[in-house]
């Protein structure tokens, strides 16, 4: 069976998708690298002991796994598609925008045998951000499990819904802002957000907040998909998105998506739900109140795409396809 080392720095639910569909099929040893102090000779070792590298981001913590691995001749392949190719300087996102940051993530991605991205609109920001060639950038798509199995019967709640840790990053970059003062234009709509809090945005956030907003914490896996299953409308507000997963997952429950145009947000949604031109409150407010007259059938319309474009089979098939050859000297 071959060994591949499996690098990340946060485990995060894409991260996490990806280590447990490698592991029905190769000996993989997680490589959770939590610190930017780290042993290079250790990691040297565990790199030599691998047939190859798979990494999450290029950043730091890619840096000397695949570097490493060049310089041993292991094979590598590096996963982009978020921060590591962003160049958003209006909201302060994206290692692209230059200085230290800029130098590591790109000498990370040119050392890397093999780069992939979560979208096309990663491949083609990878490709124009971090001056690569299109044709070295593989898109491959998130796949996504059904934890649902069917739509849940009956009317679902005049509740929206958005998902995403509660930071100062993510009061433009995900738009929870906006979604929270879109709140005082619906008063009989309940708002939730849902996500660890990390810094003091949440208290921002509590001081805009009308009464029908709700904000949550950290949530296990049951409980945000209770969530899902019940909220009538899904809102990612982004300014920047490389998949847009927390999109995929509350379609796949049947919310009708709220989205911008911003990043792969897009491709996930396709024609489903509500697409809005701008961040302001008024508008968010008025798709919501459109979502929530959907019926049913466009639901099932809504789950039915995800469970078609995105099955987790051909994420992993695809992955494959580029790994085997790599592992076997091609």
């Amino acid at each position: 069976m071959k060994k591949i080392l499996f690098v990340h720095n946060h485990p995060s639910q894409f991260v996490n998708l990806d280590l447990a569909e490698l592991r029905k099929h190769y000996q993989v040893t997680e490589c959770y690298l939590q610190s930017r102090w780290i042993n290079p000779a250790a990691i040297w070792q565990q790199v030599r002991m691998h047939d190859l590298v798979f990494g999450w981001f290029a950043s730091w913590h890619t840096l000397l796994p695949i570097e490493f691995a060049r310089i041993l001749r292991k094979p590598s392949l590096l996963i982009i598609g978020g921060y590591d190719v962003a160049n958003i300087p209006e909201i302060g996102y994206g290692h692209q925008r230059g200085g230290m940051k800029r130098w590591l993530s790109r000498r990370t991605m040119r050392a890397a045998s093999c780069l992939v991205a979560t979208s096309l609109y990663s491949q083609t920001e990878a490709a124009s951000n971090a001056a690569l060639a299109k044709d070295r950038i593989n898109a491959v798509y998130l796949g996504i499990p059904d934890p649902f199995g069917s739509l849940p019967a009956g009317p679902r709640a005049r509740m929206a819904l958005s998902v995403g840790n509660v930071d100062r990053w993510n009061l433009l970059r995900k738009g929870h802002e906006p979604f929270v003062r879109a709140a005082a234009l619906l008063p009989n709509v309940n708002f939730i957000l849902a996500g660890k809090w990390t810094d003091d945005a949440i208290e921002y956030l509590r001081g805009i907040a009308t009464p029908n907003v709700a904000f949550t914490g950290r949530l296990s896996d049951e409980e945000l998909f209770d969530y899902y299953r019940r909220a009538s409308v899904y809102v990612q507000a982004s300014r920047h998105e490389g998949f847009g997963l927390s999109v995929a997952e509350a379609m796949l429950a049947g919310c009708v998506p709220v989205t911008t145009g911003a990043g792969s947000l897009p491709e996930v949604t396709g024609e489903c739900g509500i697409r809005v031109t701008s961040t302001a409150a008024a508008d968010i407010a008025q798709a919501i109140q459109a979502g929530l007259a959907y019926t049913n059938e466009d639901r099932l319309s809504i789950r039915t795409r995800i469970l078609e474009k995105f099955p987790m089979k051909r994420r992993r098939e695809q992955l494959e396809q580029l790994m085997e050859p790599l592992m076997n000297g091609h």
